[in-house]
């Protein structure tokens, strides 16, 4: 008689299948979130018109000399937003600047979490005089203006849209170092980090395989988070004229819009589209962050 046994799952693909449980799992939460899915809609919508713009509006929007309507034309059906001081059209404007303002606000973020999670899982795992000195250093970042910081940064380095991401990203990191150290503290003295080192596990293998997988759902929730922030960062660089001069954005539109005197000329159409678009991407990357931590739980690193 013959018995036949199936074959066990390997390691790697037990692995694969908590992941998509997990990933379900966060889903069906997130799904849950009223406020969040309206923020996902948006955003979905925001990223599917900045993606397609060229195919929507054309390259050549931005084409001063090539311009399709008379400077400060008011809104009419050809022009639904009008057009800017040199003629073009503001709704194509405001569409082919969303490419800018989301790419500046995800670059900023990501470099500015990431510089965050660095030193703070660093300084949480070492401790000692290497953990006091980055504190101090952090420390010193959060009680200083972090615009005033950007704009010195952005000033005294090329015009660039380089300049801006560095700008934001090294000067909005000090609230994510906080949180990820403190989570980090929390994760290292759990029982199977001990077991970790007693097996002889080093530093880079404890922090990279124990403590920030345990950290990155805080990681992930603090990123949307700062997005908003970045966005609206870039957009008040480019409003005081510091941003990158050959690109459209929401922030250089609204600057473009000030010096063209559209405010004493009461040209609302050439000021309302790009504030109305920078506040609705921050509230939409905002009601993300808010889903995502209500989904998350950032204390434990787990799902609730």
């Amino acid at each position: 008689m013959t018995t036949t046994t199936g074959t066990a799952p390997s390691p790697r693909a037990l692995a694969r299948q908590r992941r998509r449980a997990s990933v379900a799992r966060f889903w069906r939460q997130y799904r849950s979130e009223r406020a969040g899915l309206y923020g996902l809609t948006a955003l979905s919508l925001c990223a599917l018109l900045a993606l397609f713009a060229p195919l929507v509006v054309g390259s050549d929007v931005s084409s001063v000399t090539d311009a399709p309507g008379r400077p400060m034309q008011s809104p009419s059906a050809g022009f639904p937003l009008g057009t800017d001081q040199f003629g073009r059209d503001l709704l194509g404007l405001v569409i082919w600047g969303s490419r800018v303002s989301l790419l500046v606000g995800l670059l900023a973020a990501v470099l500015s979490v990431a510089i965050g999670t660095l030193i703070g899982v660093t300084a949480g795992h070492f401790k000692g005089w290497y953990a006091t000195v980055m504190m101090r250093i952090t420390d010193w970042f959060l009680v200083m203006p972090t615009l005033v910081l950007a704009i010195a940064l952005a000033t005294v380095m090329s015009r660039s849209l380089t300049t801006t991401v560095v700008a934001i990203g090294v000067t909005t990191w000090p609230t994510t170092a906080r949180l990820v150290r403190a989570q980090t503290l929390a994760v290292e003295t759990r029982p199977y980090i001990e077991r970790a080192k007693a097996l002889g596990g080093g530093h880079w293998h404890i922090m990279s395989r124990h403590v920030l997988p345990n950290v990155m759902p805080l990681v992930l929730a603090q990123t949307t988070l700062i997005i908003s922030s970045a966005i609206l960062a870039e957009a008040t660089l480019a409003f005081l004229g510091l941003g990158d001069p050959t690109v459209v954005s929401w922030g250089g539109l609204l600057q473009d819009a000030r010096e063209a005197g559209a405010v004493s000329a009461g040209d609302w159409w050439y000021l309302v589209p790009p504030g109305i678009a920078i506040a609705v991407v921050a509230l939409a990357f905002t009601l993300c962050g808010r889903a995502v931590e209500s989904v998350l739980n950032p204390r434990l690193g787990v799902s609730r």
